[in-house]
């Protein structure tokens, strides 16, 4: 396996802070030079399942964003993962407990004959599926833009703060770890951001303090674009977009400024570390749901947290560097009496994080 050094997870953490930043800018700020920071990117790309996305906000897309488990027969379990995980309407697929369950999270229309249609239909009448519970997505707590702290330890904070003075990302949704925004999944986590966070770090109650901007079919295009590689050029997406590549950067620019998109940097977590990932279900007292959340998206050990709908009220993700790891974790910090139940269900495999289809 691909070993990383301090250059390679610099160059992570710099993608984080702001996934377009110039690789000229970032080779200055990690004291090498432009084409050895170039050499690396396309080495982890190649080697290490980099990939730099953007998507769009639930708010500016109108999209509602679903948990979805799904109990499947083991000799069907890795077909009907992988046939979700090419959907364009899923962003994050993972197989759990013993190869049966799927997670999936399902993005659905608000309104329309054809809403849920997938949930309602596709899913129940799908050969192999034996059982089918759907959560929607609340609030997300820490996910989406709000990297996993495993992924943004390299930089000290001088350097995240020139890096973002200098490409213009102070408090925007396109500068991962700022306040803006709510995400391996993850990892890249891939929970989509559900709005303006009231904390730095994703957590706190959504403030929305300006109504959201709904995408134009203009702006679809380019995010279409960008969902595929956020580092193309503003010629490239000129191209795609039939526009210039003026109008391009214009656009992008606005779609950033208005919280309507983000950024997120997908890589394997096994490279940082990371040999046990498990998705947490927990029952929690609802009036002590919004202390816990916002405690627990502090925590090193999650990549995601987010409130849903169901038995179990709050989802995390965790991710740790072996089982023992883990005990430690949910023992003696997650060991609360307001979480009342949990469920642990080991991550076996992963078919999609954020946009990206992972090789199977």
């Amino acid at each position: 396996m691909l070993v990383l050094d301090e250059l390679d997870r610099g160059l992570i953490h710099a993608l984080h802070v702001d996934a377009r930043a110039p690789f000229t800018l970032v080779a200055e700020i990690l004291g090498s030079s432009t084409q050895t920071v170039v050499r690396r990117y396309r080495r982890l790309h190649a080697q290490a399942g980099l990939r730099v996305v953007a998507l769009p906000t639930p708010r500016s897309s109108g999209t509602h964003q679903w948990f979805v488990r799904l109990t499947a027969a083991t000799r069907s379990a890795h077909d009907i993962a992988l046939a979700l995980a090419r959907r364009p309407d899923t962003s994050w697929v993972r197989l759990t407990s013993g190869g049966t369950e799927i997670v999936a999270i399902i993005h659905t229309e608000p309104a329309g004959p054809d809403a849920h249609a997938l949930l309602l239909r596709d899913i129940p009448r799908t050969a192999g599926i034996t059982a089918v519970s759907a959560h929607y997505l609340l609030h997300t707590y820490l996910g989406g833009p709000t990297a996993w702290r495993g992924r943004i330890d390299a930089l000290d904070s001088d350097q995240e703060a020139r890096l973002r003075a200098e490409t213009g990302t102070a408090g925007t949704a396109g500068g991962t770890g700022t306040a803006g925004g709510a995400g391996a999944a993850g990892t890249s986590s891939t929970v989509a951001g559900s709005g303006r966070s009231g904390t730095a770090g994703g957590a706190g109650p959504a403030v929305f303090d300006a109504p959201a901007h709904l995408l134009t079919e203009a702006d679809r295009l380019l995010i279409s674009a960008l969902r595929e590689d956020a580092r193309l050029s503003y010629a490239d997406l000129a191209g795609v977009t039939g526009t210039t590549a003026a109008t391009a950067a214009r656009r992008l620019a606005g779609l950033r400024a208005r919280d309507a998109l983000f950024f997120d940097v997908d890589i394997d977590p096994a490279l940082l570390g990371v040999t046990v990932s498990a998705l947490l279900w927990m029952q929690v007292a609802p009036a002590h749901l919004e202390t816990v959340a916002t405690a627990l998206a502090r925590h090193d050990e999650l990549a995601v947290v987010a409130a849903t709908t169901g038995p179990t009220n709050l989802v995390a993700h965790a991710l740790c560097r072996d089982a023992e790891a883990l005990h430690h974790y949910l023992t003696r910090r997650v060991a609360w009496e307001a979480v009342t139940r949990i469920e642990t269900a080991p991550v076996l495999r992963t078919y999609k994080a954020a946009a990206t289809l992972r090789t199977v």
